[in-house]
């Protein structure tokens, strides 16, 4: 079994690395000076159960070709068998035709990632539960939703909690959440006037005095979030918290957040943090590592992925 890492988050590739107790493949993955990517593997990896760690988050594009061209050159070493770690997959927002003459921009990157030389894929929290159809090679999508209740537990112990959702197409994550805890779920109608602006119209469910957590895949702008997080206040709740598994926290999310009502935002370590997001006061980040690391020896010791999420 080896691990190779790309640069997009090279600090979880080491901590993964680590919890396996294996070192990282000698590898380097760099730049022409007219910024063409150049891979090259300094160890024999014939035969072996390679695995790539890269998230495909900003710059999206770079991120994206580094793991395309790293997964030909592993192919092209003869590895028995190579396995895509996207801990974020880009391009998920993109799994439909939004409008006339508009690209499934999803599977596009799904065609690339198993022409380019995957066999399977393992990835985190995906945008759409579909994209996993759009892929001719096993996709296993792990779940933040264990994780997430283990720290709620160990955080908000004896507090009156109500998860929430802060749209109608995150209810299925936030309700998971919810019965892993045993509490009641709240629902944000919210009216988008067109992309990047949403405005929150009515809250589904009694929030007065109650500690409210937000729970959701992804945050971008941070709009969506801090709007829902100043209605819950609007409407009494004792305090907001937010649990996001990918912070992707582009422009000025990370000051937007900071000056909002929510107390605490917790995100995992999918996308590696920016300066802005160590600092700030109101972010903290959870590892994933101990649990990519599990998944990746199930699927080389062929054991069961699925019961990691019970």
């Amino acid at each position: 079994m080896k691990i190779v890492a790309c640069n997009s988050n090279r600090p979880l590739a080491e901590a993964v690395a680590k919890a396996l107790n294996l070192p990282l493949t000698r590898a380097s993955v760099r730049r022409f000076a007219d910024m063409e990517v150049f891979v090259e593997i300094h160890e024999n990896i014939r035969g072996e159960d390679v695995f790539v760690v890269q998230s495909t988050s900003y710059p999206a594009n770079d991120n994206l070709m580094e793991l395309l061209i790293t997964l030909d050159a592993l192919r092209r070493a003869s590895a028995r068998r190579v396995t895509a770690v996207i801990p974020y997959f880009g391009y998920a927002r993109q799994d439909r035709k939004s409008g006339p003459r508009t690209p499934i921009s999803a599977k596009l990157v799904a065609n690339l990632i198993t022409e380019a030389g995957a066999n399977r894929v393992l990835t985190m929290d995906l945008h759409a539960a579909q994209i996993q159809g759009f892929f001719d090679i096993p996709v296993d999508n792990m779940f933040s939703a264990p994780l997430f209740t283990r720290d709620i537990q160990e955080r908000f112990a004896g507090r009156d909690l109500m998860i929430v959702s802060p749209d109608v197409g995150g209810v299925l994550r936030a309700r998971a959440i919810a019965s892993r805890l045993n509490v009641d779920l709240a629902i944000i109608d919210k009216r988008r006037e067109r992309a990047g602006v949403s405005e929150v119209m009515n809250i589904i469910g009694d929030v007065k005095d109650r500690h409210c957590i937000l729970v959701d895949d992804i945050v971008d702008s941070g709009g969506t979030l801090c709007n829902a997080a100043q209605a819950l206040m609007d409407h009494g709740a004792g305090s907001v918290s937010v649990y996001i598994t990918h912070g992707v926290l582009s422009g000025g999310a990370v000051a937007r957040i900071t000056a909002s009502p929510i107390e605490m935002m917790t995100i995992t370590d999918s996308i590696l943090a920016t300066g802005a997001v160590r600092e700030a006061t109101n972010i903290r980040q959870l590892s994933i590592a101990d649990l990519l690391a599990e998944a990746m020896r199930r699927i080389s010791d062929e054991s069961s992925v699925s019961s990691l999420w019970d």
